[in-house]
């Protein structure tokens, strides 16, 4: 077989992907916050994109003067009627731009005329105009004269525009600044106190030092004993509890605090695994009291405060801003719309690279700007895609989960990544990347797009299949629901689902009820038989059933 060179040409199709493209994927999956960072950097790199109320749109200020007028209008227009003279004069005074104030010269210049001309342009005496006496205009004018505002005394805010209300709200006092305030009037000496102002920078959120503390001295090069002198100062700081090292540590702090450490509580606190565990027969007996007695005991370690540094400088909540709104349509359906508040706005400054392209003459500079429109028109084009994609997508999931949001999570049916993409004729990729930090309100609450997507559990009866949100629903609803005298072990709930038409293993409802925090059913009688006795405890310690044993006693 002889080797020999040719050429040949062959056509094929490939996907390349450009930088445009990986970029448009990325803005995909951002989240709303993500994606105004993102805009925010273009925005300050690109000389040609622009935010659209930038010249394009009036600003807020701009707008509220119009509104304003126009309402004072109308209200000037309701409480006048047509027939009265000065309507029309004070609607024109009203707009602000046909009405001329006289200047302060003509005010000053201006003649009065005579007595009788004065009270009949004012229509009524001067006697009732000024009525009051020489005393009384000097006490009013010195009453006038004395500073009435806080500002006027030297103090507050100014009135220019540099006012800013946020100047008059208190700052947020943190755990270390309230425990350095204390720590400062707590030593005299320096070295301990640099010791404490060290130990207070360990102390976390909740208010707790870490665990091992060996390490603190070689690095002060202080003795062990310094630094457990200054530990032991540490916890009696303000909030009781603060600067423990340990659970039990910080429970034990608060009850000698409230002088209850007694040995038989130190044998409670000392023992809180047991206590976890609702081993209640174990406790008994290392306490070496009666049933009554630990319960009183159980319920003063349950009002106490396991994490007494949470009320200084916890974190804030971050409130959830939904991209899509779905509401109740007026034909019965879902109206969904995407939320205009979590869109960035931007424009291509076309006017702007019109004028410099004139002006420019290096090629290095046009090259530049070139790149710059081409990367600003791209930007707005993939936003304005990535808005469209999430918008179809979220109206496809709501057509899918239309029971759900007409019945509840009970009607929540299966559904998958390949359905709706199916659906909307795009990639499942395209989908996944869609419903990624993506959130939807709806009547039912927010919820995150990926919620929707449940995998699907065989019906008993051969029927639609179930979704496995729907089923951890239905376990949730059979076990808050158990008398707490038959409490639902793992296999009775796998009975009771194949009841309701829903074939599940028990493997499964053990895994659903772990997911959902829920203890097993032993754990479960435990706190639910406790919980009953408590509250038989406290209603026969009740001040009636008190009295009626006490009339019941006769002297002997």
């Amino acid at each position: 077989m002889a080797l020999t060179q040719r050429l040949e040409f062959r056509q094929s199709q490939s996907l390349v992907m450009t930088p445009q493209l990986m970029q448009a994927i990325k803005l995909l999956q951002l989240s709303n916050l993500d994606l105004s960072t993102f805009v925010e950097d273009e925005l300050e790199r690109n000389p040609l994109l622009e935010r659209a109320s930038d010249g394009t749109e009036p600003a807020v200020a701009g707008e509220a003067g119009p509104e304003r007028a126009e309402y004072t209008d109308h209200a000037h227009d309701d409480s006048f009627t047509a027939g009265q003279d000065g309507a029309g004069d004070f609607s024109e005074r009203s707009g602000g731009d046909q009405f001329d104030a006289p200047a302060p010269d003509e005010w000053m210049n201006r003649e009065l005329g005579s007595r009788a001309e004065i009270e009949q342009t004012l229509d009524t005496g001067l006697e009732n105009v000024f009525s009051e006496e020489p005393s009384e205009a000097a006490a009013r004018n010195a009453q006038d004269s004395a500073p009435t505002a806080y500002t006027e005394w030297g103090g507050g805010a100014s009135s220019d525009d540099s006012y800013n209300l946020e100047a008059f709200v208190a700052a947020e006092i943190t755990l270390g600044s309230h425990l350095a305030e204390q720590l400062s009037v707590a030593f005299t000496s320096p070295a301990l106190r640099m010791i404490g102002q060290y130990l207070i920078d360990l102390v976390d959120e909740a208010g707790y030092l870490p665990p091992d503390l060996g390490g603190v001295g070689e690095r002060l090069g202080a003795s062990v004993q310094d630094v457990e002198t200054v530990i032991a100062v540490l916890q009696k700081f303000d909030p009781p509890g603060v600067c423990a090292r340990g659970l039990s540590e910080c429970l034990a702090i608060q009850l000698r605090e409230q002088n209850r450490y007694d040995p038989a509580m130190q044998a409670l606190v000392e023992h809180l695994d047991l206590l976890a565990k609702r081993d209640i027969g174990n406790l008994r007996k290392i306490c070496g009291v009666d049933d009554e007695d630990l319960a009183d005991m159980i319920g003063e370690i349950r009002r106490l405060d396991p994490k007494p540094g949470l009320k200084f400088g916890s974190a804030r909540t971050q409130t959830v801003v939904p991209d899509v709104y779905v509401r109740p349509g007026p034909d019965g359906g879902w109206h969904v719309e995407l939320n205009s508040d979590t869109l960035p706005r931007v424009l291509v400054n076309q006017v702007y690279y019109s004028e410099l392209s004139k002006s420019i003459r290096k090629d290095g500079d046009k090259s530049y700007f070139t790149d710059c429109l081409q990367n600003a028109t791209w930007l707005v084009r993939a936003l304005d895609q990535r808005a469209r994609t999430i918008l179809k997508v979220a109206t496809e999931i709501v057509r899918q989960q239309d029971g759900f949001f007409t019945q509840g999570v009970a009607y929540l049916r299966p559904l998958n990544l390949k359905a709706v993409a199916d659906a909307i004729q795009m990639h499942e990729s395209t989908v996944s990347r869609v419903t990624a930090n993506k959130y939807m309100a709806t009547n039912r609450g927010s919820f995150e797009l990926k919620y929707f997507f449940t995998a699907s559990i065989a019906s008993a009866d051969g029927g639609e299949a179930h979704s496995a949100e729907a089923v951890r629903h239905h376990i949730k609803q059979l076990i808050d629901a158990e008398n707490p005298a038959v409490i639902l072990s793992d296999d009775t709930i796998v009975e009771r689902l194949r009841e309701a038409g829903i074939d599940i293993a028990r493997r499964t409802v053990a895994k659903y009820r772990e997911a959902m925090r829920i203890p097993s059913s032993v754990q479960r009688r435990r706190d639910k038989q406790s919980m009953l006795g408590n509250a038989l405890n406290a209603r026969a310690a009740s001040p009636e059933r008190t009295a009626d044993r006490s009339r019941d006693i006769t002297p002997a």
